[in-house]
């Protein structure tokens, strides 16, 4: 009957207790040592952790070079059947070539695994799906290929280099040129005429990308490229160095088929063609030399600049 305390089940009689039940038991065991609940953007499913940030666009793989979480890059992608030919042609270092699963074969195609069977370069097949992701979704047409970072060298061991070849040291720097083809029209010329090295500013400037490496036709593998922290401050120290620094400038006061000082051991500084010479780079510069050029014409690219400033020091320091 209602109230029978005294029948069977009515009640639970605890013997001694149980130390588990409870919120204070079963329930702090299951959540001891998980420690603090994660941020919303680290825990997978979550909108914010869905949702991407500057950051992640950076992490992700594109044809842009992907950077690591010091800022500097890590590697590139060259999307495209002509980017990946015409790059495997000029022997730009690749890390591998990634195929889409049943890419419709083609000339452009056949050469690619044929010069990447010849270098013996690693070669994936992906999904088209994955390779798009891979590639930032840039148009790849079913191929595409990782390029390494460039290993930059040390800008002070550039006129070392030379005196250890026992020959005068000639150093090309370059100030605010932005274009990675201008960059490796430079690089080409320097290896041409006998320059020890590029220099580059590490901000607001082309880097050794993959089209910078295509457009050196090679060179890059032979002259080596440095980056300075500050460009300026790096002449300073060339010049402290023994070295003398002359900046191309269409306002030189010196023909540079005139410059007697070629013959010295010497930096060439260029700038950009839009801008010419920074200020500071300019007042850091020993010597403002020109090229002589009809009226009609304003400026010259940097690629081409330096190619002829380069000739006309080499044939003095030859003559």
């Amino acid at each position: 009957m209602a109230g029978n305390s005294k029948r069977t089940g009515a009640i639970r009689k605890r013997q001694g207790g149980n130390p588990t039940a409870g919120s204070g038991g079963r329930r702090r065991r299951a959540l001891e040592g998980r420690g603090p609940t994660p941020k919303a953007s680290e825990r997978q499913g979550h909108k914010v952790h869905r949702t991407p940030t500057s950051d992640d666009s950076r992490a992700q793989p594109s044809r842009r070079p992907t950077r690591s979480s010091r800022g500097a890059p890590t590697s590139e992608w060259v999307a495209g059947r002509n980017a990946v030919v015409e790059a495997l042609q000029a022997g730009v270092p690749v890390t591998a070539l990634y195929v889409a699963a049943r890419a419709e074969r083609d000339d452009r195609l056949r050469e690619a695994f044929r010069i990447a069977a010849d270098r013996h370069i690693s070669m994936l097949e992906v999904t088209r799906s994955e390779l798009d992701k891979m590639t930032d979704r840039a148009v790849h047409q079913g191929l595409a290929m990782k390029v390494p970072p460039y290993d930059y060298a040390d800008p002070n061991d550039l006129p070392d280099r030379a005196r250890d070849a026992a020959e005068i040291p000639l150093i090309v720097a370059l100030d605010s040129v932005t274009d990675p083809r201008n960059l490796g029209a430079v690089v080409r010329s320097a290896a041409a005429f006998g320059a020890h090295g590029v220099v580059l500013p590490e901000r607001r400037a082309a880097g050794m990308t993959a089209s910078a490496w295509k457009t050196s036709a090679g060179a890059a593998a032979r002259v080596p490229v440095a980056r300075a922290t500050n460009l300026t401050r790096q002449l300073k120290a060339y010049k402290d160095d023994g070295l003398i620094v002359a900046g191309l400038d269409a306002d030189g006061e010196v023909s540079i088929g005139d410059m007697e000082l070629a013959a010295e051991p010497l930096v060439l500084v260029v700038g950009s063609e839009g801008k010419g010479l920074s200020r500071l780079v300019r007042e850091t510069c020993d010597v403002l030399v020109r090229i002589p050029m009809a009226t009609t014409t304003e400026s010259l690219n940097a690629g081409v600049a330096a190619g002829i400033a380069l000739y006309q020091i080499d044939r003095r320091r030859t003559a």
